[in-house]
């Protein structure tokens, strides 16, 4: 397999130019981090003659004011990870929107769609109430303020589906927001539950993307103990497989044919391991509901479902492309935390993909998905 190195010497005869970041990284502490291109300008993607849009769908923020109304839990919500502080961006402080700005242009990304994983699922209605009204406003600030490198994700209080009807409804219609972000499952209640229904009926009313980001299932919290962070490494990619493998399963995705699902970290591990699901009901039918007759195959499903490219590799994105096709699959990079820090070098050094394939999954799908129109 060609090294990402050897692929940009030789990428000036194939027809593109991207913005190469540097692919070593020095190290940085635990807290602040810093891109080592941060200050560098952004340079265009250019594919065959054709300038692309970047568009990172997966990226993170918070704010103050809505992490204060948790309590005495508030210390519990900063993530203790690199990039923590970088979280911080409303719209007041100028000075960190502008260095959220300059870490894009280090990254070579035009757009990101910021999105705030939930930490309001355990509160009474009330509370979450409050929360999710200050995060879609401050979303909604940031995207209107700057509309052609900022858009959102709109955080639910999907814990009072009722409500989060309402919220979702708001967010896409009058704060102009993409859709939502949620969790893996609303504190161990999965999303095929019939009280979540209406959610997921108002979301494909509206066109609105869910974005499943997991949040490692609680459960398993006493068996990811020891080194390794394995909550993260293991428990959010078996989070975000559980809840779609339920959402198949139980019939819920052909309740609602037209629901725009978008998992993040490709999927977790479905993807690697899909056709698996294809034969359960007949290895055990015992295991499997006699009144759940899935229209399709379960993997069928996985092709009407997005999902970011954070894979790290270029096999894993390859693989990935070949289980769900390059149509499904948008850029991600879970920044400000440095899981991926030169996402277009991911792509693009991908040599098994076309260039409408590496273009597609740089922007144009996103750009389709989101209905971002200026791509």
């Amino acid at each position: 397999m060609i090294s990402r190195r050897a692929f940009i010497r030789s990428a000036g005869t194939t027809g593109l130019v991207f913005c190469t970041c540097g692919l070593i990284d020095s190290a940085s502490a635990q807290g602040s981090h810093k891109h080592p291109n941060l200050g560098s300008k952004r340079k265009p993607v250019i594919i065959n003659g054709k300038r692309i849009k970047t568009i990172d769908v997966h990226s993170h923020c918070l704010f103050r004011d809505a992490i204060a109304l948790m309590g005495a839990e508030a210390n519990t919500v900063e993530p203790l990870v690199k990039g923590a502080p970088e979280h911080y961006i409303p719209l007041s402080d100028k000075a960190a929107v502008e260095e959220r700005l300059a870490a894009m242009d280090a990254m070579g990304i035009d757009m990101e769609v910021l999105s705030i994983n939930p930490f309001w699922y355990r509160k009474d209605r009330e509370t979450a109430a409050a929360i999710v009204q200050v995060n879609n406003e401050r979303l909604a600030e940031l995207s209107a303020a700057y509309p052609t490198r900022l858009t959102a994700f709109a955080s639910l209080s999907l814990q009072a589906p009722d409500l989060a009807v309402k919220q979702l409804e708001e967010a896409v219609t009058r704060q102009r927001l993409r859709g939502a972000a949620i969790g893996g499952s609303v504190d161990g209640e999965d999303f095929y539950d019939p009280k979540f229904h209406p959610v997921w009926a108002k979301a494909e009313e509206l066109g609105a993307v869910l974005f499943i980001h997991p949040q490692s299932p609680p459960e398993m919290a006493k068996r990811f103990k020891g080194n390794g962070w394995l909550s993260n490494t293991i428990g959010n990619p078996l989070d975000t497989t559980i809840a779609l493998q339920h959402l198949i399963f139980e019939g819920t995705l052909d309740k609602f044919p037209g629901l725009k699902i978008l998992a993040a970290h490709g999927g977790g591990y479905l993807g690697s391991y899909a056709p698996r699901s294809d034969h359960a009901c007949f290895v055990s039918p015992v295991n499997c509901n006699p009144d759940v007759i899935l229209k399709k195959k379960p993997t069928e499903y996985l092709n009407q479902m997005y999902f970011d490219a954070l894979v790290f590799t270029e096999e894993a994105l390859r693989h990935l492309v070949a289980q769900v096709g390059a149509s499904q699959i948008v850029l991600g990079t879970d920044h400000p935390i440095p899981w991926e820090e030169h996402p277009v070098d991911h792509v693009m050094a991908t040599t098994t993909l076309s260039l409408a394939q590496r273009a597609a999954i740089l922007g144009g799908n996103a750009a389709r998905l989101l209905n971002i129109k200026d791509a």
